[in-house]
């Protein structure tokens, strides 16, 4: 009753199938991978955060480029502060605000963009308290450059002079007139009442919507694998049905076709 399964359709479909549940059980598997990885990260990133509050400071230069195991460290850097710009758009505590940025220049002759508090309401220059003067010797959080869409960062273009929607050596790079480092610091705490700006995690390391997207795609392959054999069985059971019918004479015969001529 089976031999059915020698026919070279069927040996179509078996090949297909032992193709098909292998692949979509190693792509699943792997997309498992991925969000066993961030879900790694962010538990990572969560540690290094809280260690990083009870570190000692580094210095700037040591923590450069900033990635995954530098960014949230403490660092310090010394220098003069200079040009002053606002990022508006940005949230503390659920209220609407803007960040004060300052480009520290140091002794490198490379400026470090400073965020030295966030200040509620509109983004208005009046507001933002003037920098120290003098030589000044910062301490705060390591943060890689920003990229509009990420973390909030608005992508809005054509803002008025003196502000910048992403904290970015590409978008600062034609606001100011000094080289700048590409990374920026939060300050651990605020100048001139000012809230300090909280320390974000690097790029995927957090449970965010990419995470849960990998998590989402691990069941559909499992699912795929799963309709595999599901619809194998189907097929299986129609054909075992329909020779057991043939063999009982219970399937009917095909009507011969009548060729009509011409003429």
């Amino acid at each position: 009753m089976y031999r059915f399964l020698l026919t070279p359709r069927w040996w179509g479909i078996n090949v297909f199938v032992l193709l098909a549940i292998p692949f979509c059980v190693f792509m699943g598997t792997w997309q498992l991978s991925r969000f066993e990885g961030r879900v790694q990260d962010h538990r990572a990133a969560t540690e290094q955060a809280a260690s990083d509050r009870h570190e000692a400071a580094r210095p700037l230069a040591t923590q450069l480029p900033v990635d995954k195991s530098t960014s949230g460290r403490r660092v310090s850097a010394s220098g003069r502060y200079g040009k002053q710009l606002l990022v508006p758009g940005r949230e503390l505590d659920g209220k609407h605000g803007f960040y004060v940025l300052t480009l520290l220049r140091t002794d490198s002759g490379k400026a470090l963009p400073v965020v030295r508090g966030w200040l509620p309401g509109t983004a208005d220059a009046a507001k933002a308290p003037a920098p120290p003067a003098g030589e000044v010797t910062v301490t705060g959080a390591l943060q890689a450059s920003e990229s509009p869409g990420d973390n909030g960062v608005s992508a809005q273009s054509g803002l008025p002079a003196g502000q910048t929607a992403a904290i970015s050596s590409a978008s600062l790079v034609n606001l100011v007139p000094y080289r700048l480092y590409d990374a920026w610091v939060t300050l651990d705490k605020a100048d001139a009442g000012m809230k300090a700006v909280p320390a974000t995690a690097p790029d995927d390391t957090g449970l965010d919507l990419k995470a849960f997207q990998n998590l989402g795609y691990t069941g559909e392959w499992f699912v795929f694998a799963g309709f595999v054999v599901f619809m194998w069985f189907r097929l299986l059971r129609r054909e075992v049905e329909y020779q057991r019918d043939a063999a009982l004479g219970l399937v009917p015969e095909e009507e011969p076709r009548v060729e009509v001529s011409s003429g």
